[in-house]
């Protein structure tokens, strides 16, 4: 009798990749993939371990799945992803019911340890982390029309707080020809929206090029490719947001005019703790450059509230940044105090609620503004990507070049000018916004 698998993915996009690159190789191997992990015979548990809520989040699922074993309606569990590469052997000592323990250079190997674990013989495979592919065909766990393709693998820049490098290791970059062929594949299959990802997508080529920064380069390739329309960017590094880069964004039709650019802080003696470079007026320069040459730039940011020492100064300074900067899209999490990092050790660790009000505070402070700005585009036609319908209101929902899937909000928008099929494109009028979502209806196009 043929086993059946299935996968739960936590944590980012990037760990979604390595997730579909193993669910392909189970499935040529003849494992039927269910969609419902718990209907599975093994189900793969592939683990976020970057702050603690993500590990708690892990952990949680994997004690659900331990329990659907003890049931008798899983046979097999196998923990991957960062948390099975950050704690190892820890992981099967304090959580028995797991069959299988792989670090990320094991991911390769998954067929062999789904087998194992099935078989009874417990493994536990933790490999050096260069071995994990870079690329590889994949299933997708994506709707049809949009996919995340991973540019490079690992990180080198060290920030103080993240336990990333440690778990990922150094940077390493795929090939413009490897990401322009999947690319293509991707396109032949159906897919629209292609979205690079790695934990520095601006430094893109630097370790295989000659120290030169290649994403400018590889957007222009990938413009090339027939059938994709969106192509997003996620991931950037301040440092290395060019000129160049900025030139390819604007005049570059398929290339959206949205950049993700987590900046963490704006205090410049927070930011030289955390290891990273900058400060509020050399960061204002940067947004305002950024805004400047690519027009209608959606900027999304993401900010660390709660680093150790962050002053109430220091606090004020990032809240009155976001008032200036007024970014289109934002994300807030409170510093999370990580083994193995430096901030762990390091003095004046802030209070948990002075975290979860200054958390609150910028949240705020960013939903007002995003209501503002989704005030403002009542009257605007957006082209946008429809994705689904809501049951109980009969309202489709989709998405403008100006979100991102998961992270960002959405338009819910009622078709009178024509039902659009999901995956298509519908032109919509903007009528309202409510909770920082967009609301509007189909107009003909040219409406």
């Amino acid at each position: 009798m043929g086993y059946s698998v299935g996968i739960v993915n936590l944590g980012c996009a990037k760990n979604q990749v390595d997730a579909e690159v193993m669910l392909k190789k189970l499935e040529d191997a003849g494992y039927e993939v269910k969609d419902d992990p718990s209907s599975a015979d093994a189900v793969i548990i592939n683990t976020c371990a970057f702050i603690d809520a993500a590990k708690r989040e892990s952990i949680d699922n994997i004690l659900e799945f331990a329990k659907l074993k003890n049931e008798g309606k899983v046979k097999a569990i196998v923990v991957t992803g960062c948390l099975a590469e950050r704690y190892r052997g820890e992981v099967m000592k304090e959580l028995p019911e797991t069959d299988a323990v792989s670090g990320i250079g094991a991911n390769g190997d998954i067929v062999k340890t789904v087998a194992q674990a099935l078989g009874g013989a417990k493994p536990q495979q933790f490999p050096p982390k260069d071995r994990l592919p870079l690329c590889g065909t994949r299933r997708l766990l994506t709707p049809a029309w949009y996919a995340y393709v991973k540019i490079a693998e690992g990180c080198d820049n060290r920030c103080a707080y993240c336990a990333i490098p440690s778990i990922r290791g150094r940077y390493r970059s795929r090939t413009l020809e490897d990401i322009t062929a999947e690319a293509e594949s991707l396109a032949a299959k159906g897919v629209k929206e292609i979205i690079l990802v790695a934990q520095d997508t601006s430094k893109y080529g630097r370790d295989i090029y000659g120290g030169r920064l290649m994403l400018p380069e590889l957007l222009k390739r990938l413009c090339a490719v027939d059938g994709i329309k969106w192509i997003r960017i996620l991931y950037c590094y301040p440092d290395t947001v060019t000129e160049e880069l900025l030139t390819v964004i604007a005049s570059e039709k398929k290339v959206v005019n949205y950049i993700d650019l987590p900046l963490q802080h704006c205090s410049g003696r927070v930011l030289k703790a955390m290891r990273r470079a900058g400060d509020r007026r050399s960061l204002t320069e940067l947004i305002n450059k950024m805004r400047e040459k690519v027009p209608g730039l959606t900027l999304r940011t993401t900010l660390m509230v709660g680093f150790p020492g962050e002053t109430d100064a220091d606090f004020e300074e990032l809240c009155g940044f976001v008032k200036e900067m007024r970014f289109e899209r934002l994300g807030c999490f409170s510093y999370s105090r990580e083994e193995g990092t430096l901030a762990a050790g390091m003095p004046d660790q802030i209070d948990g609620e002075v975290k979860r009000r200054r958390l609150e505070l910028i949240t705020e402070e960013q939903m007002n503004i995003m209501q503002e700005q989704g005030g403002a585009m009542k009257g605007k036609t957006l082209e946008v990507l429809c994705e689904g319908i809501d049951a109980e209101s009969g309202l489709f929902i989709g998405r403008s070049a100006m979100d991102s899937p998961d992270v960002d909000g959405s338009i819910i928008f009622s078709a009178a000018a024509g039902r659009p099929r999901f995956g298509e494109f519908a032109n919509v009028k903007v009528t309202g916004c409510r909770d920082g979502d967009l609301y509007g209806e189909t107009v003909p196009l040219g409406g």
